[in-house]
């Protein structure tokens, strides 16, 4: 084979190969910026893209996906001279692929040194206390000021935490005691409150216990009380009955004598020691007693 025509298959796959090297994929999330002899042509986006040999070059690239930094605990002072260590945890997203290429050199250093300085400034307005119950008002704090502050460089910070918040030793031991004191004061106010509970419900139920028995009491003595008005009331009323009935009957003397010396007979069957009977009666129970005695010696025993 001439030398002419190898040179040329040679140089034919030589070419090949440079503009396979210089088609470029970009990915889903991705972005490439891209420079022409030094200078910012453009940025690349997800897609097929085709690069100039020797002439274009894929400055830097870039992840559109939201990130995470995770940094060091920096050592922050109170403002009641306490000095305490918070580490900060950092969820942010690049914009702007172009101002995060030329907008600082090393972002993620420049966006630790920032989140640093910013918690300093936030904690050195606030005591040990404030500070330890305020986590929400902080990372509502820093994360403004970091947005703001990385806005030029074409980052978005969505969210910030504070991982830890690390006392001194002596503060750890004092805040737990606190604790302990205070849990201990709960559980005697506790104890007490269910005591005092306690002593209430019994008073509450001798009492209903007093009143039921009172109630109860009250309807016996009214039952009692009405038994008797109708026991009146029925003798009473069988009473008038009889002498409705001796009315109608219209009786004569005698009887209404005969009567009464059965009821003073009645009179005699208790414990009465001396009866007086009326002048009246008295002849009509000489009577009797004589009409008694004849019987007696008329009987069928005597004769």
């Amino acid at each position: 084979m001439p030398i002419g025509t190898i040179a040329l298959i040679v140089l034919i796959v030589l070419v090949l190969l440079l503009i396979v090297s210089n088609i470029v994929v970009v990915q889903q999330s991705k972005a490439y910026v891209v420079e022409r002899l030094g200078a910012f042509r453009t940025v690349w986006n997800v897609g097929l893209h085709f690069k100039m040999p020797f002439i274009e070059r894929v400055s830097k690239k870039v992840s559109l996906k939201e990130q995470v930094a995770d940094f060091a605990p920096q050592p922050v002072i109170t403002k009641d001279n306490v000095t305490m260590q918070i580490d900060t945890v950092i969820y942010f997203q690049i914009t702007d692929p172009k101002l995060y290429t030329y907008g600082v050199e090393r972002p993620m250093n420049a966006i630790e040194n920032l989140t640093a300085t910013t918690l300093r400034n936030i904690i050195g307005d606030m005591e040990l206390d404030q500070s330890l119950t305020s986590r929400d008002t902080i990372n509502t704090r820093m994360r403004a000021i970091l947005d703001e502050a990385t806005d030029p460089w074409g980052i978005k910070v969505n969210r910030v935490e504070l991982k830890n918040i690390i006392p001194p030793k002596e503060i750890q031991n004092a805040m737990e005691k606190q604790m302990k004191a205070e849990r201990e004061r709960r559980e005697s106010i506790l104890q007490a409150e269910g005591q005092k509970a306690s002593q209430i419900l019994v008073a509450e139920g001798d009492k209903e216990s007093v009143i039921l028995r009172a109630d109860a009491a009250k309807q016996a003595a009214i039952m009692k009380a009405d038994g008797e008005a109708q026991a009146i009331k029925l003798v009473q009323t069988a009473l008038a009955e009889s002498i409705k009935l001796m009315n109608e009957a219209n009786p004569n003397d005698q009887v209404v004598k005969i009567k009464a010396l059965e009821a003073f007979a009645k009179a005699a069957d208790g414990q009465a020691t001396k009866i007086i009977i009326p002048s009246e009666l008295q002849g009509l129970a000489g009577l009797a007693v004589s009409a008694k005695a004849l019987l007696e010696n008329d009987s069928p025993a005597k004769k």
